[in-house]
Protein backbone atom coordinates (compact mmCIF):
# COMPACT_ATOMS: atom_id res chain seq x y z
CA UNK A 1 0.00 0.00 0.00
CA UNK A 2 1.78 3.29 -1.23
CA UNK A 3 1.88 5.96 1.91
CA UNK A 4 0.17 9.23 1.62
CA UNK A 5 2.75 12.08 0.90
CA UNK A 6 3.31 14.89 3.09
CA UNK A 7 4.80 18.05 1.71
CA UNK A 8 6.14 20.91 3.84
CA UNK A 9 5.79 25.04 2.56
CA UNK A 10 8.78 26.28 1.73
CA UNK A 11 11.13 27.55 4.33
CA UNK A 12 9.46 25.64 7.06
CA UNK A 13 10.74 22.09 8.79
CA UNK A 14 13.35 23.59 10.64
CA UNK A 15 12.83 21.39 13.48
CA UNK A 16 13.76 18.26 11.36
CA UNK A 17 16.14 19.91 9.12
CA UNK A 18 18.44 20.45 12.32
CA UNK A 19 18.24 16.69 13.11
CA UNK A 20 15.03 16.96 15.12
CA UNK A 21 11.74 14.57 14.83
CA UNK A 22 8.76 17.34 14.59
CA UNK A 23 6.84 18.67 12.19
CA UNK A 24 4.25 20.83 13.18
CA UNK A 25 1.15 21.62 11.90
CA UNK A 26 1.34 24.85 10.71
CA UNK A 27 4.76 23.76 8.72
CA UNK A 28 2.87 21.53 6.33
CA UNK A 29 1.62 22.75 2.46
CA UNK A 30 -0.27 19.71 1.80
CA UNK A 31 -1.39 16.16 2.32
CA UNK A 32 -1.41 13.53 -0.95
CA UNK A 33 -3.05 10.32 -0.99
CA UNK A 34 -5.23 8.73 1.49
CA UNK A 35 -4.74 8.17 5.16
CA UNK A 36 -6.05 8.09 8.46
CA UNK A 37 -4.50 9.23 11.42
CA UNK A 38 -2.08 7.65 12.87
CA UNK A 39 -0.88 5.76 9.38
CA UNK A 40 2.72 6.14 8.33
CA UNK A 41 3.36 9.05 5.82
CA UNK A 42 6.10 9.69 3.69
CA UNK A 43 7.61 13.52 4.34
CA UNK A 44 8.94 15.90 1.21
CA UNK A 45 10.13 19.35 1.30
CA UNK A 46 8.22 21.83 -0.91
CA UNK A 47 10.71 20.88 -4.09
CA UNK A 48 10.04 17.13 -3.63
CA UNK A 49 12.90 16.35 -1.80
CA UNK A 50 12.59 13.02 0.42
CA UNK A 51 12.56 14.10 4.15
CA UNK A 52 11.76 10.76 5.68
CA UNK A 53 8.90 8.72 7.27
CA UNK A 54 7.10 8.89 9.66
CA UNK A 55 3.39 8.63 11.75
CA UNK A 56 0.63 11.37 10.90
CA UNK A 57 -1.95 12.45 13.72
CA UNK A 58 -4.23 15.65 12.71
CA UNK A 59 -5.43 16.34 16.32
CA UNK A 60 -1.95 16.91 17.09
CA UNK A 61 0.06 20.28 16.95
CA UNK A 62 2.83 17.94 16.09
CA UNK A 63 1.23 16.49 12.95
CA UNK A 64 4.01 14.42 11.67
CA UNK A 65 6.68 12.25 13.94
CA UNK A 66 9.90 10.72 12.36
CA UNK A 67 10.65 7.35 12.82
CA UNK A 68 13.52 7.28 10.43
CA UNK A 69 15.46 9.56 7.38
CA UNK A 70 15.28 7.25 4.99
CA UNK A 71 12.07 7.13 3.13
CA UNK A 72 12.39 4.26 1.52
CA UNK A 73 12.42 2.13 4.92
CA UNK A 74 10.25 -0.15 5.37
CA UNK A 75 8.44 0.38 9.00
CA UNK A 76 8.29 -3.31 9.94
CA UNK A 77 8.98 -6.10 12.54
CA UNK A 78 12.13 -5.79 11.99
CA UNK A 79 12.99 -2.34 12.11
CA UNK A 80 11.44 -2.16 15.22
CA UNK A 81 13.89 -4.84 16.56
CA UNK A 82 16.42 -3.11 15.41
CA UNK A 83 15.61 0.18 17.27
CA UNK A 84 15.07 -1.40 20.38
CA UNK A 85 17.77 -3.57 19.94
CA UNK A 86 20.42 -0.60 19.10
CA UNK A 87 18.36 1.48 22.58
CA UNK A 88 19.09 -2.06 24.83
CA UNK A 89 23.01 -2.32 23.69
CA UNK A 90 23.36 1.52 24.33
CA UNK A 91 21.90 1.48 28.25
CA UNK A 92 24.36 -2.12 28.60
CA UNK A 93 26.99 0.49 27.90
CA UNK A 94 26.48 3.15 30.04
CA UNK A 95 24.22 2.70 32.76
CA UNK A 96 23.22 -0.05 35.85
CA UNK A 97 20.43 -2.09 33.91
CA UNK A 98 19.07 -3.49 37.03
CA UNK A 99 16.49 -0.43 36.92
CA UNK A 100 16.50 2.21 34.06
CA UNK A 101 14.71 4.04 30.79
CA UNK A 102 15.29 1.53 28.13
CA UNK A 103 13.37 3.44 25.81
CA UNK A 104 13.23 7.27 25.94
CA UNK A 105 11.31 8.88 23.19
CA UNK A 106 12.47 10.69 20.42
CA UNK A 107 16.24 9.95 21.94
CA UNK A 108 15.65 6.29 20.84
CA UNK A 109 14.03 7.16 17.34
CA UNK A 110 10.71 5.73 18.91
CA UNK A 111 8.89 8.95 19.60
CA UNK A 112 6.24 9.43 21.83
CA UNK A 113 7.14 6.29 23.71
CA UNK A 114 8.58 5.56 27.30
CA UNK A 115 9.64 1.88 28.76
CA UNK A 116 11.16 1.96 32.64
CA UNK A 117 12.41 -1.29 33.64
CA UNK A 118 12.26 -2.03 37.41
CA UNK A 119 14.46 -5.02 38.10
CA UNK A 120 11.83 -7.60 36.46
CA UNK A 121 8.78 -5.39 35.60
CA UNK A 122 8.44 -3.19 32.53
CA UNK A 123 5.98 0.39 33.00
CA UNK A 124 4.96 1.20 29.47
CA UNK A 125 3.92 5.29 28.36
CA UNK A 126 2.42 5.68 24.96
CA UNK A 127 1.86 9.52 24.15
CA UNK A 128 1.21 9.62 20.48
CA UNK A 129 -1.11 8.04 18.61
CA UNK A 130 1.25 6.11 15.71
CA UNK A 131 3.47 4.88 18.46
CA UNK A 132 0.02 3.53 20.16
CA UNK A 133 -0.31 0.93 17.37
CA UNK A 134 3.41 -0.37 17.15
CA UNK A 135 3.43 -0.63 21.35
CA UNK A 136 2.48 -4.41 21.79
CA UNK A 137 4.96 -5.11 19.00
CA UNK A 138 8.04 -3.56 20.49
CA UNK A 139 7.08 -4.54 24.41
CA UNK A 140 7.06 -8.32 22.96
CA UNK A 141 10.54 -7.36 20.95
CA UNK A 142 11.76 -6.06 23.91
CA UNK A 143 11.04 -9.26 26.06
CA UNK A 144 12.76 -11.46 23.45
CA UNK A 145 16.02 -8.99 23.25
CA UNK A 146 15.94 -8.90 27.21
CA UNK A 147 15.65 -12.76 27.39
CA UNK A 148 18.48 -13.15 24.84
CA UNK A 149 21.00 -11.84 27.70
CA UNK A 150 19.09 -13.92 30.44
CA UNK A 151 16.70 -11.30 31.84
CA UNK A 152 13.07 -12.50 32.57
CA UNK A 153 10.26 -10.41 32.13
CA UNK A 154 7.71 -10.93 34.99
CA UNK A 155 5.24 -8.60 33.92
CA UNK A 156 3.89 -5.34 31.89
CA UNK A 157 2.40 -2.38 33.16
CA UNK A 158 0.88 0.48 30.73
CA UNK A 159 0.45 4.08 32.60
CA UNK A 160 -0.41 6.70 29.21
CA UNK A 161 -2.20 8.11 31.79
CA UNK A 162 -0.70 11.41 31.15
CA UNK A 163 -2.74 14.54 29.90
CA UNK A 164 -0.71 14.99 27.15
CA UNK A 165 -2.59 12.04 25.32
CA UNK A 166 -5.83 13.97 24.93
CA UNK A 167 -3.68 16.55 23.27
CA UNK A 168 -3.25 13.54 20.04
CA UNK A 169 -6.88 12.73 20.79
CA UNK A 170 -6.84 9.73 22.62
CA UNK A 171 -7.95 8.67 26.07
CA UNK A 172 -5.64 8.48 29.25
CA UNK A 173 -5.61 4.62 30.02
CA UNK A 174 -3.15 2.56 32.78
CA UNK A 175 -3.28 -1.21 33.27
CA UNK A 176 -1.74 -4.41 33.27
CA UNK A 177 -0.80 -5.66 29.49
CA UNK A 178 -0.62 -9.46 29.79
CA UNK A 179 -0.62 -11.43 33.11
CA UNK A 180 -1.12 -9.20 36.51
CA UNK A 181 1.52 -9.20 39.19
CA UNK A 182 2.43 -7.23 42.43
CA UNK A 183 2.51 -3.47 41.25
CA UNK A 184 4.64 -2.56 44.07
CA UNK A 185 8.37 -3.66 42.85
CA UNK A 186 11.45 -3.78 44.74
CA UNK A 187 14.25 -2.35 43.11
CA UNK A 188 18.16 -1.36 44.34
CA UNK A 189 20.08 1.67 42.85
CA UNK A 190 23.41 3.14 44.39
CA UNK A 191 22.94 0.66 47.45
CA UNK A 192 19.43 2.14 48.39
CA UNK A 193 16.34 -0.16 47.87
CA UNK A 194 12.96 1.44 47.04
CA UNK A 195 9.36 -0.26 46.51
CA UNK A 196 8.40 1.07 43.11
CA UNK A 197 4.59 1.64 43.00
CA UNK A 198 4.05 1.35 39.07
CA UNK A 199 0.28 1.36 39.32
CA UNK A 200 0.07 4.79 41.46
CA UNK A 201 3.34 6.33 41.85
CA UNK A 202 4.12 9.23 40.01
CA UNK A 203 4.51 9.21 36.01
CA UNK A 204 6.08 5.26 35.67
CA UNK A 205 6.81 5.19 39.58
CA UNK A 206 9.80 6.03 40.07
CA UNK A 207 12.18 8.95 38.87
CA UNK A 208 15.01 7.00 36.97
CA UNK A 209 16.53 10.25 35.40
CA UNK A 210 18.12 11.42 38.89
CA UNK A 211 19.99 8.17 39.20
CA UNK A 212 23.43 9.41 39.51
CA UNK A 213 22.77 12.87 40.88
CA UNK A 214 21.28 11.50 44.36
CA UNK A 215 24.59 9.15 44.29
CA UNK A 216 26.48 12.54 43.40
CA UNK A 217 25.22 13.96 47.29
CA UNK A 218 26.47 10.58 49.04
CA UNK A 219 30.00 11.98 49.36
CA UNK A 220 28.67 15.84 50.91
CA UNK A 221 26.09 14.09 53.58
CA UNK A 222 28.57 11.71 56.26
CA UNK A 223 27.99 13.40 59.57
CA UNK A 224 25.91 15.99 58.06
CA UNK A 225 22.69 17.32 58.77
CA UNK A 226 20.63 17.23 55.47
CA UNK A 227 16.58 18.42 54.48
CA UNK A 228 15.70 17.11 51.47
CA UNK A 229 12.82 18.82 49.73
CA UNK A 230 9.91 17.99 47.53
CA UNK A 231 11.22 14.18 48.39
CA UNK A 232 8.42 12.25 46.49
CA UNK A 233 9.67 8.94 47.82
CA UNK A 234 12.45 9.38 49.66
CA UNK A 235 15.58 9.05 47.52
CA UNK A 236 17.87 11.61 48.19
CA UNK A 237 16.89 11.60 51.54
CA UNK A 238 17.84 7.94 51.70
CA UNK A 239 20.90 8.37 49.61
CA UNK A 240 22.34 10.66 52.36
CA UNK A 241 21.23 8.27 54.98
CA UNK A 242 22.95 5.43 53.74
CA UNK A 243 26.16 7.90 53.06
CA UNK A 244 26.35 8.15 56.68
CA UNK A 245 24.04 11.43 57.73
CA UNK A 246 23.80 12.27 61.56
CA UNK A 247 19.67 13.45 60.61
CA UNK A 248 18.08 13.38 57.28
CA UNK A 249 14.09 15.35 57.42
CA UNK A 250 12.20 14.87 54.03
CA UNK A 251 8.96 16.79 53.36
CA UNK A 252 6.58 16.62 50.43
CA UNK A 253 3.03 17.67 50.65
CA UNK A 254 1.88 14.32 49.38
CA UNK A 255 1.12 11.84 52.17
CA UNK A 256 1.00 8.51 49.80
CA UNK A 257 4.40 9.99 49.23
CA UNK A 258 5.72 10.29 52.78
CA UNK A 259 3.79 6.80 53.77
CA UNK A 260 5.86 5.26 50.99
CA UNK A 261 9.03 7.42 51.90
CA UNK A 262 8.79 6.33 55.27
CA UNK A 263 8.67 2.59 54.00
CA UNK A 264 11.64 3.23 51.93
CA UNK A 265 13.47 4.03 54.97
CA UNK A 266 12.09 0.70 57.14
CA UNK A 267 13.47 -1.43 54.20
CA UNK A 268 17.12 0.41 54.52
CA UNK A 269 17.07 0.09 58.78
CA UNK A 270 17.13 4.20 58.08
CA UNK A 271 13.82 5.09 60.44
CA UNK A 272 16.26 6.30 63.23
CA UNK A 273 18.46 8.42 60.88
CA UNK A 274 15.56 9.40 58.45
CA UNK A 275 12.38 11.49 58.99
CA UNK A 276 9.66 12.57 56.48
CA UNK A 277 6.73 15.24 57.03
CA UNK A 278 4.09 15.94 55.20
CA UNK A 279 3.96 19.93 54.33
CA UNK A 280 4.38 22.31 51.62
CA UNK A 281 7.92 23.09 51.24
CA UNK A 282 6.77 26.57 49.99
CA UNK A 283 5.18 27.71 53.88
CA UNK A 284 7.82 25.31 55.30
CA UNK A 285 10.96 26.84 54.62
CA UNK A 286 10.47 30.07 56.01
CA UNK A 287 9.35 28.73 59.25
CA UNK A 288 12.14 26.81 59.62
CA UNK A 289 14.22 29.76 58.89
CA UNK A 290 12.20 31.85 61.64
CA UNK A 291 13.05 29.49 64.07
CA UNK A 292 16.64 29.61 63.12
CA UNK A 293 17.10 26.08 61.98
CA UNK A 294 20.23 25.66 60.20
CA UNK A 295 21.44 22.20 57.61
CA UNK A 296 24.51 21.14 56.50
CA UNK A 297 23.42 19.96 53.13
CA UNK A 298 19.69 21.12 51.37
CA UNK A 299 18.69 19.63 48.84
CA UNK A 300 15.96 20.44 46.59
CA UNK A 301 13.99 18.51 43.67
CA UNK A 302 11.10 20.47 42.92
CA UNK A 303 8.39 18.84 40.54
CA UNK A 304 8.18 20.70 36.95
CA UNK A 305 6.93 24.47 38.05
CA UNK A 306 6.51 24.89 34.41
CA UNK A 307 5.42 22.81 31.73
CA UNK A 308 4.86 25.54 29.29
CA UNK A 309 6.30 29.03 27.62
CA UNK A 310 3.17 30.71 28.94
CA UNK A 311 3.75 29.84 32.42
CA UNK A 312 7.51 30.66 32.62
CA UNK A 313 7.19 33.52 34.43
CA UNK A 314 5.60 31.99 37.27
CA UNK A 315 8.11 29.43 37.40
CA UNK A 316 10.96 31.72 37.76
CA UNK A 317 9.54 32.89 41.11
CA UNK A 318 8.66 29.93 42.57
CA UNK A 319 12.39 28.80 41.59
CA UNK A 320 13.77 31.98 42.84
CA UNK A 321 11.89 31.53 45.66
CA UNK A 322 12.76 28.45 47.23
CA UNK A 323 16.79 28.68 46.39
CA UNK A 324 17.04 31.78 48.43
CA UNK A 325 15.04 30.42 51.27
CA UNK A 326 17.32 27.10 51.09
CA UNK A 327 20.69 29.30 50.78
CA UNK A 328 19.92 30.79 54.12
CA UNK A 329 19.02 27.56 55.87
CA UNK A 330 22.83 26.71 54.67
CA UNK A 331 25.38 26.81 57.24
CA UNK A 332 28.08 28.89 56.30
CA UNK A 333 30.32 26.49 54.05
CA UNK A 334 27.51 23.83 53.77
CA UNK A 335 26.36 22.72 50.84
CA UNK A 336 23.11 23.13 48.52
CA UNK A 337 22.07 20.86 45.70
CA UNK A 338 19.39 22.17 43.27
CA UNK A 339 17.70 21.25 40.06
CA UNK A 340 14.46 21.78 37.30
CA UNK A 341 12.96 18.79 35.58
CA UNK A 342 11.35 21.32 33.38
CA UNK A 343 12.68 21.46 29.76
CA UNK A 344 10.88 24.91 29.63
CA UNK A 345 13.39 26.43 32.47
CA UNK A 346 16.77 26.53 30.12
CA UNK A 347 20.00 26.10 31.60
CA UNK A 348 20.92 29.52 31.18
CA UNK A 349 17.18 30.81 32.69
CA UNK A 350 17.96 28.24 35.57
CA UNK A 351 21.08 29.36 35.95
CA UNK A 352 20.50 33.36 36.62
CA UNK A 353 17.25 32.41 38.25
CA UNK A 354 19.97 30.45 41.56
CA UNK A 355 22.09 33.95 40.71
CA UNK A 356 19.32 36.65 41.09
CA UNK A 357 18.47 34.01 44.20
CA UNK A 358 21.97 34.18 45.97
CA UNK A 359 22.45 37.87 45.58
CA UNK A 360 18.87 38.59 47.01
CA UNK A 361 20.57 37.25 49.78
CA UNK A 362 24.00 37.99 50.00
CA UNK A 363 25.84 34.32 49.48
CA UNK A 364 28.58 33.44 47.25
CA UNK A 365 28.08 30.65 45.28
CA UNK A 366 31.10 27.82 44.50
CA UNK A 367 29.66 25.92 42.01
CA UNK A 368 31.07 21.99 43.15
CA UNK A 369 29.32 20.59 39.71
CA UNK A 370 26.95 20.70 37.12
CA UNK A 371 25.04 17.58 35.90
CA UNK A 372 22.15 16.82 34.10
CA UNK A 373 19.69 13.75 33.69
CA UNK A 374 21.34 9.85 33.43
CA UNK A 375 22.60 7.99 30.01
CA UNK A 376 19.64 6.28 29.91
CA UNK A 377 17.44 9.70 29.20
CA UNK A 378 20.07 10.68 26.51
CA UNK A 379 19.75 13.86 25.29
CA UNK A 380 19.38 13.88 21.65
CA UNK A 381 21.03 17.12 19.83
CA UNK A 382 18.76 19.07 17.55
CA UNK A 383 15.79 17.43 19.74
CA UNK A 384 15.35 20.03 22.50
CA UNK A 385 12.52 18.33 24.30
CA UNK A 386 15.14 15.77 25.38
CA UNK A 387 17.59 17.81 27.85
CA UNK A 388 15.13 18.88 30.65
CA UNK A 389 17.21 18.21 33.68
CA UNK A 390 19.83 20.27 35.24
CA UNK A 391 20.72 19.59 38.47
CA UNK A 392 23.72 21.85 40.65
CA UNK A 393 25.88 21.31 43.29
CA UNK A 394 26.85 24.34 45.14
CA UNK A 395 28.86 25.03 48.36
CA UNK A 396 26.80 28.35 49.93
CA UNK A 397 28.99 30.68 51.78
CA UNK A 398 28.40 33.99 53.43
CA UNK A 399 29.19 37.39 52.24
CA UNK A 400 32.67 38.29 54.01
Amino acid sequence: MSEAIVTLKKGEGRTIKAGGMWIFDNEIESILGSFTDGDIVVTHDFDGYPMGKGFINRNSKIEVRLLTRNSKQEIDREFLRQRVKDAWEYRKKTVDISSCRVIFGEADFLPGLVIDKFSDVLVVESLALGIDRFKLQIIDLLKEILSEDGITTKGVYERSDAKVRLNEGMERIKGFIGEEFDTNVEITENGVKYIVDVKDGQKTGFFLDQKYNRLAIQKLCKGARVLDCFTHTGSFALNAGIAGAREVIGVDASQLAVDQATENAKLNSLENVVSFRCEDVFELLPKLEAEGEKFDVVILDPPAFTKSRSSIKNAIKGYREINLRAMKLVKNGGFLATCSCSHFMSYDLFTETINQAARNVHRRLRQVEFRTQAPDHPILWAADESYYLKFYIFQVCEEK
